[in-house]
């Protein structure tokens, strides 16, 4: 009798488990934690990125600029290796895309040269100062722009996680300053 009533028990979890997942639209992939993200239409110095025109790629979105001292180019080489040790056909799936938060001095052309340094498929990206705030507040990242030098330069600090965003459009899940390229290939390859 014992051994109906666990059997009775098990079937009655997997029912509520199934029934959940329905409710979530069967994805399991998305930590319910993350920031929802959000699609976006930005420029590069190859016309604009739409990131519902994407959709079946994975896109890995960092929140950077192109005078940042030691931050970005870390993460982005780290990006870039992660391309390099996909293969061709994985390669072509997948996009990694830098959006500036400086958009004041990250010109597309600017852009273009400095993220192909990192790899040669990587995009650039910008937009208004307000469409790049608004994009940012979605994904959970921060940025803020440090008051001027003497010099007329300035920092913009910034969040330093890569936003790995599935074939579906959705954000899937977030990696930190200094995850090493295996996590990286790996966070892709289980989208693909």
């Amino acid at each position: 009798m014992k051994k109906y009533a666990l059997i009775g028990v098990a079937l009655g979890l997997a029912l509520l488990l199934g029934i959940a997942l329905l409710m979530r639209g069967g994805n399991t992939a998305r930590d319910p934690k993350l920031p929802a993200g959000a699609d976006f239409v930005l420029q590069s110095a190859d016309g604009p990125v739409d990131s519902k025109a994407l959709r079946g790629k994975v896109l890995l979105v960092y929140f950077g600029y192109t005078n940042c001292p030691d931050i970005c180019p870390a993460s982005l080489a780290s990006g870039g290796l992660a391309l390099k040790a996909l293969s061709g056909e994985e390669r072509s799936r997948v996009k990694l895309i830098m959006i500036s938060v400086d958009p004041e001095r990250d010109t597309v052309k600017h852009l273009k040269e400095y993220t192909a340094f990192f790899h040669p498929e990587m995009i650039g990206a910008t937009g208004t100062v307000d469409e790049i705030s608004a994009l940012a507040k979605a994904f959970g990242a921060g940025y803020i722009k440090q008051a001027a030098r003497s010099d007329g330069s300035y920092a913009v600090d910034h969040t330093t996680s890569t936003y790995v965003i599935g074939p579906d459009g959705k954000l899937a899940s977030v990696l930190e300053l200094g995850a090493p390229t295996d996590k990286v290939v790996a966070a892709v390859r289980k989208l693909l």
